[in-house]
């Protein structure tokens, strides 16, 4: 039996998201059905900003899907179980660039709304974008930053996005 996204309640969500994201990992997904692509993502978090409940994300200048972030109005955040860690540190490591890393991952893009996610995730979170904000040196307090994260000038870009739905298996 196959089981399908469901829309599941904000309200009722429950997760540790320092583990989720920063050990677990998530793929940030971006573009439409002509074209889309993915990475994993380690940097996030979720909140309340403007209003409104919110994923943020951050995203190298260098990355190919920034490309498609900047093109489109939306994104999403798949999260997938534990037994496709190989796959994510493979889609973290290679550009859409250079070859069709879903084929080669063996993972599928879904839609709904339009908007990419990895069909075979077991959570979901369809986000509308709302900011992008270049994050520059200009900015550090800490002088460690630079020198830790940045010492190749490869920049992110943070992202804010309304999440739109919440879909699980």
């Amino acid at each position: 039996m196959v089981h399908t996204f469901q829309p599941f309640p904000l309200e009722y969500l429950e997760m540790d998201v320092f583990k989720k994201i920063g050990q677990e990992w998530m793929l940030i997904s971006a573009g439409d059905e002509q074209k889309a692509n993915t990475m994993t993502a380690s940097w996030g978090g979720f909140g309340v900003l403007w209003g409104k409940n919110v994923a943020t994300v951050y995203i190298r200048e260098s990355r190919y899907t920034k490309e498609f972030l900047d093109r489109q109005d939306s994104f999403s955040l798949t999260f997938l179980d534990e037994k496709y860690k190989r796959e994510m540190k493979f889609l973290g490591a290679v550009s859409g660039r250079d070859e069709d890393k879903m084929e080669e991952a063996r993972l599928n893009f879904g839609y709904s709304m339009g908007i990419p996610y990895v069909d075979e995730g077991n959570l979901v979170f369809l986000c509308s974008k709302l900011s992008a904000t270049p994050i520059t040196k200009e900015h550090f307090i800490d002088p460690n930053i630079q020198s830790q994260w940045y010492a190749d000038g490869d920049y992110h870009t943070m992202y804010i996005g309304e999440i739109l739905q919440v879909m699980a298996r």
